[in-house]
């Protein structure tokens, strides 16, 4: 196994075009655990480390450009505010000691189902960044995962940055584990509300060969909310729609029997969580449009 330790961003795509099949490492909190188990044995590893920009993060006026490798431990104390819903994410990572090392951009090469940042990136609509020596070109999230453990990536492509949208409303994201820390998703749900185009998206995790959105689910919601009236009016949503929200959600998974739990369990707790998020959700929803109503009253 060869090493490759690029000093530059254009050094490390340099790299990548000469070896394609190089596999990338910067927090290696994924790809450790494959070597140390022999799982998997690539000819060359090309490490990121030393390209201090894929730490950095820049936040615009409607999203935050975050960096691959700006560590799950960052996004919780720096990013809660603007991205709360991957924020939240982020706190169910592993332990301490891996949140401080790895990142988003790992999460999403590697690509696994149980990807804990997936769930939150799809309910807020990332973008990926990825670049060649070719270019750059942007990855809706929607279009990025391909298969199981397989993404969009050409084979001389880096995930530079992640476009994520900021928020302008509630986000909840919720995991089921065998236990409370340093566990893999028996399956997640993420939710993001978005007041300002009136629209609900959703994510799912380790419930289907991808991650995925609850799209059934958004449509019906995205309606009901519209047809009712509840944006301006901030009402509590009656149990039975929440209720269809979570039977359509937990529709959208193609879940399988492992180790960690049934497929039927899967469908279940995603339903579960479904309808929890959605009432935590448009709670702080309601809290704060009649915060802003008692505010232009006073005005």
């Amino acid at each position: 196994m060869d090493f490759l330790r690029p000093p530059s961003w254009a050094e490390a795509l340099a790299a990548k075009a000469e070896h394609p099949e190089a596999v990338p490492i910067a927090g290696g909190t994924d790809l450790m655990v494959e070597i140390n188990f022999d799982h998997r044995r690539p000819e060359y590893l090309l490490d990121l480390n030393r390209i201090g920009e894929l730490e950095e993060w820049e936040t615009g006026a409607d999203t935050v450009r975050l960096g691959a490798s700006v560590p799950y431990a960052r996004i919780m104390a720096e990013l809660g505010g603007a991205l709360p819903g991957l924020a939240r994410a982020a706190h169910t990572v592993a332990s301490p000691q891996i949140r401080n090392r790895g990142g988003v951009g790992g999460n999403l090469g590697t690509a696994s189902p149980a990807g804990d940042a997936h769930p939150a990136l799809l309910a807020a609509g990332a973008e990926v960044e990825a670049e060649s020596v070719r270019g750059s070109r942007r990855i809706p999230i929607d279009e990025f995962f391909t298969g199981v453990k397989r993404n969009a990536l050409a084979p001389d492509e880096l995930i530079k940055w992640v476009h994520v949208k900021k928020a302008t409303g509630p986000q909840e994201f919720s995991k089921v584990g065998t236990r409370n820390a340093m566990v893999i998703a028996v399956c997640a749900f993420g939710i993001a509300l978005h007041p300002g185009t009136r629209t609900v998206r959703t994510g799912i995790g380790s419930a289907a060969p991808t991650p995925v959105r609850a799209t059934a689910a958004e449509e019906f919601l995205n309606a009901a909310l519209a047809e009712g009236g509840y944006w301006d009016s901030g009402r509590t949503l009656p149990p039975a729609l929440a209720r269809q929200f979570a039977e359509l959600a937990a529709g959208a998974c193609n879940p399988i029997d492992d180790v960690r739990g049934s497929a039927r369990y899967r469908r279940h707790a995603v339903g579960v969580m479904a309808r929890r998020t959605l009432g935590w959700t448009w709670e702080s929803y309601r809290r704060g449009a009649a915060g802003a109503t008692r505010a232009e009253g006073a005005a």
